[in-house]
């Protein structure tokens, strides 16, 4: 294994913690777009953080972890610079990039794969919809992520009117699962890119995950 030099540069991730409570999950969808939006509003709170630069300069790195609910209080307390944002039933804290291989130890040990939540209540379409490739069959947390990259793409290109516009709408966010056909069809309609992925985990590489659509 090569050593690190000064000169590598550090690769950045973006912390985001889920609620996934043990007696009362909230339900998938609504964790889906908590978790998206814990993402770009941690990243409008502070655009001016140099972090964030360098990291959206790279591959957009997230890291959805789970916590129940003792674990998720503990994060809140620890991170002062944190975002919490609330969907229906869902939470999730978004936080500033990080170097990925020095997260916090909080944090660290903090589940990665395997988090689900139970389908519940869907999140209807709204004026900003998260379009997810149903057909991948992705866990909660792969799609949050996703969903997540989706809506950070489309805030960096969207432009000051329509963020601020959607800002003072009170954020709304709607989460569509389409078939693999109907994704593809309706990708036309996209604002914004359509998310591959890396391929890292879950998924194949090169996999078209999920986009926005906006004006509905």
């Amino acid at each position: 294994m090569s050593e690190i030099t000064q000169n590598d540069p550090v690769e950045l991730v973006q912390p985001i913690i889920l609620l996934v409570d043990r007696e009362e999950p909230a339900g998938a969808d609504h964790g889906i777009a908590a978790a998206a939006l814990a993402s770009v509003q941690a990243f409008m709170r502070e655009p001016e953080n140099p972090d964030w630069h360098q990291w959206a300069a790279g591959a957009f790195a997230k890291s959805v972890r789970r916590a129940d609910a003792k674990m998720f209080a503990k994060v809140l307390a620890a991170f002062p610079d944190h975002v919490l944002a609330t969907v229906g039933e869902g939470s999730a804290i978004g936080l500033p990039p990080m170097p990925a291989q020095e997260l916090p130890k909080l944090l660290a040990k903090l589940q990665v794969s395997g988090t689900q939540l139970p389908a519940g209540e869907p999140l209807p379409p709204a004026p900003l919809t998260i379009v997810l490739n149903s057909s991948l069959e992705m866990s909660t947390g792969k799609a949050a992520a996703q969903a997540a990259h989706a809506l950070f793409a489309w805030l960096l290109e969207a432009g000051s009117d329509a963020t601020e516009a959607w800002a003072a709408a009170g954020f709304p966010v709607g989460i569509t699962h389409a078939s693999a056909k109907d994704f593809r069809k309706g990708a036309r309609r996209a604002t914004g890119p359509v998310i591959q992925d890396a391929g890292r985990t879950e998924i194949e590489p090169g996999s078209t995950t999920a986009y926005v659509v906006t004006g509905l």
